[in-house]
Order: C-alpha cells, then structure tokens, then sequence
C-alpha cells in the first residue's frame, strides 16, 4: 500500500501543478491545449541548465536541481507567450494554436537536443542526463501505520509543488487579481467595461499557465527517468487537462482527479509485479489513467460548469 502511495503522488503532483496552469488560463477564457508542449518545452529547458551548468557545482549539491526548476519555468512561460501572442494578439483559433504548440516543442526538442548533445558534447544522443534525486522521509509522520506512505520518499519538488499550489489556489480564489481572471473567462466585456485590460489579464494567465507547466515538466523528467528525452512527457499534459475538466475548473476537486489518476498508474504497476506478469503489460498498465478518465468524463462531464466565454475570441469593439 505505502508503495501505491508514494508513486502515486510523485506522478499525480506534476500532473496536478500543470492541470493549475490550465485552470488559471481556461479561467481566463483562453482554451489551453498546449499544456504537452509546455510542459515539455519546460523540461528542455530545465534539462539543458543543468547539463551547461553541472560541472561548476560539486556532486551532491542541490543547486542544479533549482536551477532545472527556475529554467523550466522561465523556458516554458517563455515558449507560452507564443500561444498568447497567436491567440490574443492575432486573434487565432484557439485549439489549432494549442495544437501546433505540441507538436512543434515535441520536434523541437527532439532535434535540439540531439544537435545540442553532438555540437557541445561530442556524443551523440537524444538524452540530457539530469542524474537521481535524492528522496527524503519525514520522521515520526512516515512511520504511521496506514498514512505513513504520504510522509516516505518524497521528491523535493514535491513539497514546492505543495507550496505553489497554495499560492496559486489564494491568489485564484482570494485576490482582486484572481477575481478579475476569472471575470475575464465568464464576462470579458464586463471586465473591460469596468476599465481593466482583458488581453493583459490573459497574456498573464497564459504566462503563468507556462511557468507552472514547466515547473512539472521538468519534475517528470527528475522522477520518471531522470533525464530528459522528447518522449518521456508524451501523454501527460493531456491527462492534466482531463484532470481539470473533471475537477470542474476547480483546483480542490482537480487535486482530487489527479490523485485517483496517480493512483490508478501506480496501483496497475504494483499489480503487474506481484503477479508477475510480463514487461510487455507495462506498456497496458501506464494505459490506467487514460482508461479511468474516459469513465469519470463519462459520468461527470455532463455537469461541468466551464468559463462562459472560453474559447471565445474577444473583441473589444463588439458588445
């Protein structure tokens, strides 16, 4: 049980912080598909810091690992303002640009990487190599019966996802500023009535849609494999958007949906080893998620209540 706990969590936080990303920037009427390529975007980024930058500190600092998280973050809110600028600034459909988004970072980080890799280092290879994270356990908490799973080998950024997640969820939920983001997803004209810039309010959202995207980009590259390829993320920024549909555009209930989603992932893989079964059902297994959120859309989408005006191209000379 306490090993279905502890990989479920390292998988469901990533998730969970991309899928915040999503809410801040859907909330504010922008239809955010590109999360996959932002988050991957991210994780190119965060990787690449690392590898130009590992020889300078010793071997056991932890220095490059927040140097991968500040770089993913910025590559990704950087590589977001292209979705910003196609779909505020020019006024593109929404979901073509989210679309293309993806499939460009999926390309260009593959070819960088492997030009990156020959030109600077001499090998050739279609990796970054980031190295293990070391895991922490809290004492006394991780040693409860039952519960102690949440408390053992936890990843560092875990517990700054946790703490993102709070600020995120205060400035949504408790700021003029959120109040005004998500006016800006149910009633632009409103909000631009009431003297505030709505293209602003949302090239901020998608901005802040980047940086979280980045943030569990590079957090899957750290926890999955640990290093970065072009193919690690494939799949994840999808299920991060299923996450937020089911949770409604909410973060509390997206907390929700990502957790049964990690657990899902880590539970079908426990299962494959106690019986046994071949490598080949891995493959199957990491299906998990994807399967349980065909069923809960299923059940529940049909009472979601999305942002009035998500998706809608704004413009302020019509009311």
């Amino acid at each position: 049980m306490e090993t279905i706990i502890i990989d479920g969590l390292a998988f469901a936080l990533p998730v969970f912080i991309i899928a915040i990303g999503g809410i801040y920037c859907e909330r504010s009427g922008i239809t955010n598909l590109a999360l996959e390529g932002l988050m991957g975007m991210g994780a190119f980024t965060g990787a690449l810091a690392v590898v130009l930058t590992q020889n300078l500190f010793p071997a056991q600092s932890s220095i490059p690992f927040y140097t991968a998280i500040f770089f993913a973050m910025l590559g990704s809110m950087i590589y977001a303002m292209l979705h910003g600028l196609v779909c505020i600034k020019f006024k593109a459909n929404q979901v073509i640009s989210g679309v293309v988004m993806n499939i460009l970072a999926i390309a260009l980080t593959g070819f960088l990487t492997s030009q990156l890799n020959t030109v600077i280092f001499g090998k050739p290879s279609s990796k970054f190599v980031l190295g293990v994270l070391e895991r922490f356990s809290i004492p006394g908490l991780s040693e409860i019966p039952g519960i102690g799973g949440f408390f053992k080998d936890i990843y560092p950024f875990q517990g700054i996802i946790i703490v993102i997640a709070i600020i995120a969820w205060y400035v949504l939920y408790q700021t003029r500023y959120g109040m005004r983001l998500r006016a800006c997803g149910d009633n632009p004209h409103a909000v631009d009535a009431g003297g505030v810039d709505v293209a602003k309010i949302r090239f901020s959202a998608i901005m802040i849609s980047g940086a979280l995207a980045g943030l569990g980009g590079i957090c899957f590259a750290y926890s999955i494999s640990a290093n970065f390829s072009s193919s690690i993320y494939v799949g994840y920024g999808y299920l991060a958007i299923a996450a937020l549909i089911f949770g409604n555009w909410k973060i509390i209930p997206t907390l929700i949906a990502c957790i049964l989603f990690g657990f899902a992932r880590s539970g079908g893989y426990m299962v494959s080893s106690v019986l046994e079964l071949p490598s080949s059902f891995s493959d199957l297994i990491m299906t998990l998620p994807y399967i349980l959120t065909m069923i809960l859309l299923i059940f529940f989408s049909k009472n979601n209540n999305p942002p009035r005006a998500l998706g809608e191209i704004y413009d302020k000379g019509k009311r």
